[in-house]
C-alpha cells in the first residue's frame, strides 16, 4: 500500500526506478562483485569463484524478498543481502564481502545512486537552459515594469527575467559538474577506515574496486564517507530547488488577477475549482514552491549528519533512507513541471503595456531627474524637485510629465523635446545587451560540453 506521495503522485518513474528496492538491492549487489573482482585480479580469491559471484550478483538470482526474510530474522540489512547471494553462490559464496565492512557497500552503492540521479538532474537543467535562452532570446525587447518592494520602480525587459534565470540554471550545472570529483566516491576501507582488514593490499584493493564501478576513491574515510558530502549534495540539491521556487513565485505573482502579464498555460478541460468555475490557478508553480519546502528541510538533517560518534554511529542511516530519494524524486517532479510550465507560459501584452503606464509615469522619475542633471541642475537639487513633483502628481492622480510640465523650475532646463523623450520604453538601459552576454556565455559553455 502506497503512504508516501512520491510512491503514487511525484517524480518520474526514470528518477523513481533509481531508488526503488530492487535498484538500490542491485548496486549493493554491484560493489560485492566489484569486491571479489578485486580480490580475484590480486590473488586472494579463486577467479572461478569471482566469476560465479558476478553472474549471480543481480536481482535475478537474489531476490528483494529473500533478503528482506533475512533481515527479518537477523536485523541488519547488509548482513542479509550478503547472506541472500552466499546461498546462490554456493561455496563460492565464502568470499564474499570479505574484509569489507558494511558502509563501504552503502556508500559505495549511495554514490552509484546518486551518480545516476545526477545525471536526470543535469539532463533536466540543460533541457530547462535551453527553454530560457529561447525565452530570453524572443523577448529581449519585451518591455515591461520592474518592481523593487512590490512597488513599481523604473522599467526592465522579460529577456532580462529569463537571461538571469537562464545564467543561475548554467550556475547549476557548473556546481554539480564541478561537485561530481567530491560527491562521487566510494570506499573499501574496512571497519574504522584502517584497512587493516584487507592487510597490504587494503589501498589496492579501494583503487581496483573504484576504478570498476567508474568512482572515485575516498583519500580517507573512516567506518563511512564523511558525510559533509552528502551535506554538500543537499545544500546543491536545495539551491536548485530555490531557483525553481524563485521562478514559480514570480510566474505566480505575475498571474495575479490585477497584473495578469503572464500565465502558466490552461488545459482546455482544465478544473481551476470545485466551486468557482471561472478560476484559473497556477497550480503547478504553486506546487513547485511547495515541494522546495520539503527541500529546504532536509539540508538540515543532512547537515547534522556530519556530526556522528567517534568513528561512527548510525543516526545518519534512516535519515538518509529518507531524504536522498525523496529529495532527488521531488527535485526530478519540480524540474519536470517548471519546463511543462516555460513550454507553454502565455503572455498578454495589453497587460504587459497597461502596467507599464500604470502609475502615470510616475516610473519616469528617475530619468528625469537624470535629464535635470544632464541639463545643468545639481543631483540632489534635481532629486528633491522630481520628489515634490512626484508626490504631487500622485497625490493628484495626474501623469507626472504633466504637472512637470507646469513647474517654471524644471522647464528652466527641459524643452518639450526634452519630455517627449521620456518614455518608458526608452529607459531600458544596456538591458538587451546584457541579454545578450548571459547567452553568449551560456552558448559557449554548450560548445565546452559537447568538446
Amino acid at each position: 500500500m502506497a503512504i508516501h506521495p512520491i510512491d503514487y503522485r511525484y517524480g518520474s518513474e526514470e528518477m523513481k526506478r533509481i531508488w526503488d528496492e530492487e535498484n538500490k538491492l542491485q548496486k549493493l549487489l554491484d560493489v560485492e562483485a566489484a569486491l571479489a573482482r578485486a580480490h580475484a585480479q590480486l590473488g586472494n580469491i579463486p577467479e572461478e569463484s569471482a566469476k560465479i559471484i558476478s553472474e549471480r550478483a543481480n536481482t535475478n538470482w537474489v531476490k528483494v524478498e529473500r533478503v528482506n526474510e533475512i533481515e527479518e530474522e537477523i536485523h541488519h540489512d547488509i548482513m542479509a543481502v550478503v547472506k541472500a547471494l552466499s546461498e546462490v553462490c554456493g561455496e563460492h559464496g565464502k568470499y564474499i564481502h570479505l574484509g569489507a565492512t558494511s558502509n563501504d557497500i552503502i556508500d559505495t552503492a549511495n554514490a552509484l545512486l546518486i551518480k545516476e540521479s545526477l545525471e536526470i538532474v543535469l539532463k533536466d537543467l540543460k533541457e530547462l537552459r535551453t527553454i530560457l535562452k529561447s525565452l530570453a532570446k524572443e523577448h529581449k525587447y519585451t518591455v515591461c515594469i520592474g518592481r523593487t518592494h512590490g512597488q513599481h520602480a523604473v522599467p526592465t525587459t522579460y529577456g532580462m527575467k529569463f537571461a538571469i534565470w537562464l545564467d543561475e540554471t548554467q550556475r547549476h550545472i557548473e556546481r554539480i559538474e564541478e561537485a561530481k570529483k567530491r560527491i562521487l566516491v566510494g570506499q573499501m576501507s574496512g571497519a574504522v577506515g584502517t584497512m587493516a582488514s584487507f592487510g597490504e593490499m587494503g589501498l589496492k584493493i579501494q583503487e581496483l574496486v573504484m576504478e570498476d564501478l567508474g568512482l572515485k576513491s575516498a583519500l580517507i574515510s573512516n567506518q563511512i564517507i564523511q558525510r559533509d558530502v552528502y551535506a554538500e549534495l543537499m545544500s546543491i540539491l536545495a539551491i536548485i530547488a530555490s531557483t525553481l521556487d524563485k521562478i514559480a513565485l514570480e510566474i505566480r505573482n505575475l498571474q495575479r488577477t490585477e497584473i495578469l502579464e503572464i500565465s502558466e498555460p490552461f488545459g482546455k478541460k482544465q478544473v481551476g475549482s470545485s466551486t468557482m468555475p471561472h478560476k484559473r490557478n497556477p497550480i503547478r508553480s504553486e506546487k513547485i514552491s511547495g515541494l522546495a519546502r520539503v527541500i529546504y528541510s532536509n539540508v538540515i538533517p543532512a547537515l547534522l549528519n556530519n556530526s556522528l560518534w567517534h568513528e561512527r554511529d548510525l543516526t545518519n542511516s534512516s535519515v538518509e533512507r529518507v531524504i536522498l530519494p525523496e529529495t532527488f524524486v521531488l527535485l526530478d517532479e519540480m524540474l519536470k513541471n517548471m519546463k511543462k510550465v516555460l513550454l507553454g507560459l502565455e503572455f498578454f501584452p495589453e497587460n504587459i503595456k497597461k502596467n507599464l503606464y500604470l502609475t502615470k509615469n510616475l516610473i519616469m522619475a528617475e530619468p528625469l531627474m537624470l535629464k535635470l542633471t544632464e541639463k545643468g541642475m545639481g543631483r540632489q537639487e534635481a532629486h528633491e524637485l522630481v520628489r515634490r513633483l512626484a508626490m504631487k502628481a500622485f497625490k493628484e492622480n495626474r501623469d507626472l510629465l504633466e504637472v512637470l510640465s507646469e513647474s517654471k523650475e524644471a522647464r528652466e532646463y527641459l524643452t518639450d523635446d526634452d519630455l517627449a523623450s521620456l518614455k518608458p520604453e526608452n529607459y531600458i538601459g544596456m538591458a538587451p545587451r546584457i541579454v545578450d552576454n548571459v547567452i553568449a556565455y551560456v552558448e559557449e559553455k554548450e560548445k565546452t560540453e559537447e568538446s
